[in-house]
């Protein structure tokens, strides 16, 4: 059977309206931000630094347990209220959707000897579902006790975390980092609803360990930094086109005259 053509004027009007549409479709924004709270916890050689808290250091860490300076674990929070406002800005309120998370990190070398040496390996990232910890004080040379600690952790980890990504470190002490974070549900409801997220790094091997700029690092381009891209949501109209796009395409041709 033969398979008729549309008009070629309707076939125009089609391809202009997809083009209009994919245009549209296509638009997307970026919001970045540091961290509102960070800080790394660790065991110490022979667990004998869990109880300090280190909130208020230069660096992040994440080290595998069982290497010569004890297992490290780092915590991250972000307030994103001013990321849903400048897409509901841009994109109209609750008119948009997450394209894509990362979390960009600056890689530093062992600046003390609480510190592991840098070494190559997979570290995990995910999503804690309890946002109660708080920062503390703490550096390395001069620790406290109050804020998140290596023995409080386990507190503020619950069955409701998310996993949102396991990744390769190749042990460097100097450039940044960049990590594409899993969209997981409760993770991203938290995004678009502009809430705080929390996210911890640990290690998910026997040898990690990595070094790198917290939110108090004075140089502010090498602070951690977490940006969401999104697209805006196809609206009424945008499909009311979409369904014309197909129809004008799929529109038959007149059967030609016949000729007496």
């Amino acid at each position: 059977m033969k398979t008729t053509l549309a008009h070629p004027f309707l076939q125009l009007i089609g391809l202009l309206c997809l083009f209009i549409v994919s245009t549209h479709c296509g638009q997307a924004a970026s919001f970045s931000l540091n961290p509102s709270l960070d800080a790394f916890v660790t065991t110490g050689p022979s667990g004998n630094l869990s109880g300090n808290n280190y909130g208020g250091a230069g660096a992040l860490s994440i080290a595998a347990s069982g290497l010569p300076q004890g297992e490290f674990q780092s915590v991250l929070q972000f307030g994103l209220s001013g990321a849903m406002s400048s897409f509901d800005t841009q994109f109209g309120p609750g008119q948009w959707n997450i394209q894509s998370v990362t979390l960009q990190l600056t890689a530093i070398p062992p600046n003390n000897a609480i510190f592991n040496a840098s070494s190559a390996g997979q570290f995990s990232i995910s999503w804690m579902q309890n946002d109660s910890w708080t920062e503390g004080t703490g550096t390395p040379m001069a620790p406290t006790t109050t804020g998140i600690t290596f023995s409080t952790l386990n507190n503020f980890l619950s069955a409701g975390d998310e996993a949102l990504g396991t990744f390769s470190f190749n042990g460097a002490t100097s450039g940044n980092v960049t990590y594409t974070l899993g969209l997981t549900p409760s993770f991203s409801a938290e995004i678009l609803s502009g809430s705080t997220v929390s996210l911890r790094m640990f290690a998910a091997d026997s040898t990690v360990s990595g070094l790198f700029d917290s939110r108090s690092f004075n140089t502010a381009s090498a602070r951690p930094s977490l940006t969401i891209t999104a697209v805006p949501e196809p609206s009424p109209l945008t499909l009311s086109l979409l369904g014309l796009c197909l129809l004008f395409l799929r529109w038959p041709a007149a059967p030609p005259s016949k000729n007496p």
